[in-house]
């Protein structure tokens, strides 16, 4: 079998088609808004300091893009206004090096750690750990939120996870540099002091595990913020810090010599075949995005409007038919392509995870177009073993060590999220399209499984006090959302449609900066 074009069967004519793109259009719109807000600068009290996304435009390459992760982070879940979680994090190119940035927004709570800033800094550092990305701090927080210690403080991923990242990470050789461009206080404080070189800003940056109002408390020390732990004091008596910069402009500027002085093995690389556009332009992915949640995306056309030259060699294509799996290229890197065509039977389980293994022996990354609502029911199939062999593909996707991204475009739904690479089997990446829905079923399944019970059982009662049937559809619709999953984390953004192409390539490009690991599996059960 070789490669293939796929011919796209879109009519742009056909009714349907014109009624999905308006749609599709208009939720990409919406989605463009609320970033557009969520990166307005809010008002600071030092106008003279560049702002959080100032200062990161002006710390990457020029004509290069910043890859940002979690954007949506905190959107409507706290009381206030939180816009990207008062942290804002991602990928850019520093000196041609790929680098994780993490840059407090001060003007946001004063860049305090909300439990949800603090999960999203810890996945800026798992990604930057899993693909050896240095770490580079832009430093201007508060620390902890006093007032929510209890949610953030003691747990395993609490706020002291981040610096015990930290560690590990330049134990392993990750290059960790810290700017300190405003307040760095109490446990905050350890990550410029663990930062293996730290620049801070001449009568702006301040360090101290415990500010001039709480010393006085503890030990009746009058004293003030430089005296205490400003940078001219750092920098000469007590060596916290290495390099004492006069403005922002001047820490970045230190910041951009750090890293270009990294060693060779720092700058790496994809490597590329030639890359070939598709045969289809981004903007035509929209008429292919069902108007109604229920209908599927086609497996094939999405493929086609995706991979290089709309190529695509399939495994398998006779066999498991609801799985479409099979090779392509994407900006010239090769891929192993798992997409959603329906609903997974015993048949595409057994067929994705003989390909997933292939391509694990191989070291080809994998990309899963994932748009499920679960496995095959029924006494047929159960027969069949379907739970048995449905376990087999969460067995491939969760030992699989090749890079894995994940995109999900439509429903996400029970057992099928495990099968397709959800959050919980560890993606290298994981993005949303707007009209996403995630959850363990539907909301309409769920009311009509509780009814059912219910009949049997008149001593069992609903959830939220026994709430009517259609109060638990629109709870289920309302926590399936995309945007009620990016805002807590539960994928790394939701993203415009049109741009999945360019999303997935510059995924794969931060992946494979490293080798393709060895992947084992564990027992699958025959």
């Amino acid at each position: 079998m070789t490669y293939q074009p796929i011919k796209s069967a879109v009519d742009g004519n056909d009714e349907r088609y014109i009624k999905n793109a308006s749609a599709a259009k208009k939720a990409a719109t919406e989605l463009a808004d609320i970033k557009t807000k969520i990166a307005a600068s809010l008002p600071s009290k030092y106008p003279q300091r560049l702002s959080v996304r100032a200062r990161i435009e002006r710390l990457i390459d020029s004509r290069s893009e910043f890859f940002e992760i979690g954007m949506l982070a905190a959107y409507a879940v706290y009381d206030e206004h939180l816009p990207a979680a008062g942290l804002v994090v991602g990928v850019g190119k520093v000196c041609g090096v790929r680098c994780m940035i993490f840059a407090n927004d001060a003007a946001v709570k004063g860049g305090c750690y909300f439990p949800l800033t603090v999960k999203k800094h810890l996945r800026g550092q798992a990604i930057a750990q899993q693909n050896k990305l240095p770490c580079l701090y832009l430093v201007d927080s508060g620390g902890a939120n006093l007032a929510l210690q209890s949610e953030l403080f003691a747990d395993a991923d609490g706020f002291g996870r981040i610096f015990y990242q930290q560690a590990r990470m330049s134990a392993e050789g990750i290059a960790q540099f810290a700017a300190v461009m405003g307040s760095c206080t109490a446990g905050g404080a350890y990550l410029p002091a663990m930062s293996e070189e730290t620049i801070i800003v001449q009568q702006q940056g301040t360090i101290f595990l415990a500010g001039p109002p709480l010393v006085e408390q503890a030990i009746g020390e009058i004293t003030d913020s430089e005296t205490l732990g400003g940078g001219h004091m750092h920098c000469s008596t007590s060596a916290v810090c290495d390099y004492l910069a006069v403005d922002d402009a001047d820490a970045i500027a230190q910041l951009r010599s750090l890293v270009g002085r990294l060693p060779a093995s720092y700058y790496r690389g994809a490597p590329l075949k030639s890359i070939k556009p598709p045969r289809y332009a981004a903007e035509q992915i929209y008429p292919l995005i069902p108007s109604q949640a229920n209908q599927p995306v086609n497996g094939y056309e999405l493929i086609a409007h995706l991979v290089d030259d709309s190529q695509f060699d399939e495994f398998k294509a006779l066999y498991g038919r609801t799985l479409i799996c099979g090779f392509a290229h994407i900006k010239g890197m090769p891929v192993g392509i798992v997409a959603n065509n329906g609903i997974l039977f015993s048949e595409s389980a057994i067929k994705g995870s003989h390909f997933i293994q292939l391509c694990c022996q191989r070291k080809i990354p994998l990309v899963f177009l994932h748009n499920v609502t679960g496995f095959m029911v029924g006494t047929k199939v159960e027969q069949e073993g379907i739970a048995r062999h449905g376990a087999k593909l969460v067995t491939a996707v969760a030992c699989a060590d090749v890079p894995k991204i994940t995109l999900i475009t439509g429903n996400s739904y029970g057992a099928g999220n495990y099968g397709m690479c959800g959050r919980a089997y560890n993606p290298s990446f994981l993005f949303l399209w707007p009209n996403a829905n995630t959850a363990v079923m539907g909301g309409a399944q769920a009311a009509g499984v509780f009814d059912a019970i219910a009949k049997k059982n008149k001593k069992i009662k609903r959830p939220n006090n026994n709430v009517d049937s259609q109060d638990l559809i629109e709870q289920y619709q309302a926590q399936s959302t995309a945007y009620y999953s990016s805002a807590r984390l539960w994928d790394d953004g939701i993203i415009d449609p049109a741009d999945s192409r360019a999303v997935i390539a510059e995924s794969l490009s931060i992946c494979l900066t490293q080798p393709v690991k060895e992947s084992r599996f564990g027992v699958f059960r025959m």
